[in-house]
């Protein structure tokens, strides 16, 4: 073990407690509503925190430093497009949600304008989606760990899978809000502490490391304007790019729009998603200067980059250089994002599992104290510890850099989904016929290229590609299916 006694017992005093808060909210549990929704009573605030801590997750924490230590800024241009994406979506979709009635997944919505086929399509391909980026995820805070501990990645993530199970078994939606709190709150804390250690220790502070990033070719510089679909950052594949994934990712992912209804209404729902957007682009600036930070640092002090990955290299300052306490606080921190994304996920795989494939309906389990409710809450926690084991075992498959990993299977599947809900919302003359067909195609097309074609064409542009495909072709054979009735009528 390489961490201190004082910084173990400290982060096994915060996974007990935080294990134990969750677990706390298993009262008052009588329906599905509150155990997906969490009553709906969580003000927007929290909401706002509970996004962010959840758009965030250990990919951000070392991934994000990872990439700036590599390369520059220029994941911020990504970020931009995460904000303009939220105006759009208040617009566009939020209202939607609430308009319709009272959904508890997604994809319900889906359902009530197309049918039960595209609902339950759009459903399998959230499921695959998000086991497959949680098991990059859990992966993840192995590799925090490994460095740690010097113990292998397989029982680190044995002990945050377990843990946050316990919870989420526990404690539903309101855990999983209650606890995205306290840990934003904490990893936040945690990253400002390591930038000014890390300021501190860099001689010649700000200006040492402005002149080492010059000296590396421009590291501190956030905008390229080139025109190029193979480059995963600069300016339009940013804007563009980073507006579509987060529709995608905030607007038809379950895991994401399960916080969304979970707002007391829609005004609330809006200034939550908003509010968030402020918080990750504050957040996304610091992790990302603290990666060039430490390019800074490693350049003068010799500080090593464990096993040449770039991933392990915030890790391995806070377990080397980080005083006693303090590194145990910051450790606790990245364990409390790992715990909360993979909570978030095990939640909203549930939810989708039941309400959208498990035949569950919503408006039976919402009437508390029935003998339907308490069966359907009874599945919905065991379907959480399936989806526990699924998301345990996937991951401890090998990954390459993290947070580009993750980033990029949301991306192969969101424009497909963006696609289908859109064509539901500004084509009126759209049928399930063409949605189908149109969800399909982008999915297809965008495979392709992910898998043919991803030397000229960036994960970035994966999402926009996907959805005018799916828009498109879903538009053209809704026309086509329409003038074939009328003809067959006539």
């Amino acid at each position: 073990m390489q961490i201190s006694p004082i910084d173990f017992a400290i982060l096994v005093l915060y996974l007990a407690g935080i294990t134990l808060f969750g677990a706390h909210f298993r009262r008052g549990q009588k329906s599905l509503r509150d155990y997906f929704l969490g009553g709906r009573t969580a003000p927007w605030w929290a909401l706002a925190c509970s996004i962010v801590a959840t758009e965030t997750s250990t990919l951000t924490i070392i991934g994000t430093p990872g990439i700036a230590f590599g390369g520059n800024l220029g994941f911020l241009q990504l970020v931009l497009g995460y904000l303009v994406a939220r105006v759009i979506l208040c617009v566009v979709l939020i209202p939607q949600y609430f308009f319709q009635g009272e959904f508890y997944t997604a994809y319900q919505l889906l359902g009530k304008r197309f049918g039960a086929r595209i609902k339950s399509a759009a459903a399998v391909v959230f499921l695959g989606t998000r086991a497959l980026a949680e098991g990059v995820r859990i992966a993840a805070i192995g590799k925090v760990v490994s460095v740690a501990f010097g113990t292998g990645d397989r029982i680190s993530i044995l002990i945050v899978t377990l843990l946050t199970l316990f919870y989420t078994f526990e404690g539903g939606m309101r855990a999983v809000i209650w606890t995205d709190v306290v840990q934003l709150a904490l990893y936040l804390s945690g990253s400002t502490a390591a930038f000014f250690l890390l300021l501190h220790k860099i001689p010649g502070g700000w200006s040492e490391v402005t002149q080492a990033a010059a000296l590396a070719g421009g590291k501190l510089r956030v905008f390229d304007f080139t025109f190029s679909l193979a480059r995963s950052y600069t300016f339009w594949s940013g804007i563009l790019g980073g507006t579509f994934l987060t529709m995608a990712s905030h607007g038809t992912d379950q895991t994401m729009v399960q916080r969304l209804l979970a707002a007391r209404n829609e005004r609330d729902s809006k200034t939550a998603l908003l509010a968030s957007g402020v918080i990750i682009f504050v957040q996304f600036s610091l992790f990302l200067v603290i990666g060039v930070m430490l390019f800074a640092y490693a350049q003068r002090s010799g500080f090593p980059v464990p096993a040449g990955d770039a991933d392990r290299i915030f890790p391995e300052f806070i377990v080397r250089e980080m005083p006693r306490g303090l590194a145990g606080i910051v450790l606790a921190s990245i364990f409390a994002v790992a715990m909360s994304n993979a909570s978030g996920s095990l939640n909203s795989l549930a939810s989708s599992s039941m309400i959208d494939l498990g035949g569950a309906r919503s408006g039976d389990a919402g009437r508390e104290g029935s003998e339907a409710a308490a069966e359907s809450l009874r599945r919905s926690r065991w379907m959480t510890v399936v989806w526990g084991v699924v998301l345990g075992s996937l991951g401890l498959l090998p990954w390459g850099p993290v947070l580009e990993a993750g980033l990029t299977i949301a991306s192969i599947t969101g424009g497909a989904m963006l696609g289908v809900f859109l064509l539901g919302t500004w084509n009126r003359w759209a049928n399930e016929t063409g949605a189908l067909a149109g969800f399909v195609s982008g999915l297809a097309t965008v495979i392709v290229i992910a898998l043919k074609l991803h030397s000229y064409v960036a994960w970035t542009w994966y999402v926009l590609i996907g959805t005018a495909v799916t828009f498109a072709v879903g538009s053209l054979v809704s026309m086509m299916a329409k003038s074939s009735t009328q003809t067959a009528n006539s």
